[in-house]
C-alpha cells in the first residue's frame, strides 16, 4: 500500500540534500555537463523546479505541462539564470509542491500526468521523491546511486518492472539484487526468459538508463536485453 504521508516526509529528506548540493556548486560550475546528454547542470535544476510547479497542477487537476514544446523552452530559458536565482527557484518551488501535496485530498483518486498517463494521486509524492533522488545523481557532485536509501532504490525497481513489464520491445526477464528481492518483467517481446543479477543500484541504474549494465550478470552467458528510453 502506497503511504503517501511517509513518501512527503521522505521527499523533504532528498530536497534538503538537493539543495544543500545546490548550493555548494560554484555559480560557473552550473554551466557544466551533468550526466544527462545535451543538459548541463543548470539545466537538470531548471527541470527540477518546474516539474515541481508541474505536479502542483497534477494535484490540482490541471494539466502537467501547456505542451511539450512549452515545457522544454521554460527549462532552456531557466537553465542558464545565475546560481542565486537559481537554488531560489529550486527552494520556492519545492515548497510550492510540498504546500499542494500536504492539503487534504481524496489521495485514491485517478491524476493525469504528462502524454495522457494516469496515477493514483497517492504515488506523486513518490514520483516527486523519483525526479529529486535521480537528477540529484545526474547533476555529477559526487552523490552517487549508492547513496540513494535502499528502501527507495528498491520501490524505483519495483516501479521500473512494473512499466517494462509487457512491453512490446523487451523480453521476458527475472530480475534479482544480492538481498534476495526479485522482480519480473518484459514479456511483450518475444525470446527466452533472460535472469539478470547485480546490486540494486546498479540495477535501478540499468534500469532507468542511467548506467550500461556491465556490472550486471546474465545467467548463461547471455547478452544483457536492450532497454527501450524511458
Amino acid at each position: 500500500m502506497i503511504d503517501h504521508a511517509h513518501d512527503l516526509d521522505a521527499l523533504r529528506e532528498a530536497t534538503d540534500r538537493l539543495l544543500s548540493a545546490t548550493e555548494k556548486i560554484e555559480g560557473s560550475e552550473l554551466a557544466r555537463p551533468s550526466r544527462l546528454p545535451g543538459w548541463s547542470r543548470g539545466h537538470v535544476v531548471a527541470h527540477l523546479s518546474r516539474n515541481a510547479d508541474a505536479l502542483v497542477n497534477v494535484l490540482q487537476g490541471r494539466p502537467m505541462y501547456a505542451d511539450s514544446e512549452t515545457r522544454d523552452r521554460d527549462i532552456e530559458r531557466d537553465a542558464h539564470r545565475p546560481k542565486a536565482e537559481q537554488v531560489a527557484d529550486l527552494a520556492a518551488s519545492a515548497a510550492r509542491f510540498v504546500a499542494a501535496a500536504a492539503a487534504p485530498a481524496d489521495w485514491s483518486r485517478t491524476v493525469t500526468m504528462r502524454n495522457g498517463v494516469t496515477d493514483s494521486a497517492s504515488r506523486i509524492p513518490f514520483r516527486r521523491r523519483v525526479e529529486v533522488a535521480l537528477h540529484h545523481v545526474d547533476l555529477d557532485v559526487g552523490y552517487e546511486l549508492e547513496d540513494l536509501p535502499d528502501e527507495f532504490t528498491g520501490r524505483e525497481i519495483d516501479f521500473l518492472a512494473e512499466r517494462f513489464d509487457r512491453h512490446p520491445d523487451v523480453v521476458p526477464m527475472s530480475v534479482a539484487d544480492d538481498q534476495g528481492r526479485f522482480w519480473t518483467t518484459g514479456g511483450g517481446k518475444e525470446g527466452d526468459p533472460v535472469a539478470v543479477h547485480g546490486t540494486a543500484p546498479e540495477l535501478l541504474g540499468w534500469l532507468s538508463g542511467r548506467r550500461d549494465g556491465s556490472a550486471l550478470t546474465v545467467e548463461g552467458g547471455l547478452p544483457l536485453p536492450a532497454l527501450p528510453p524511458l
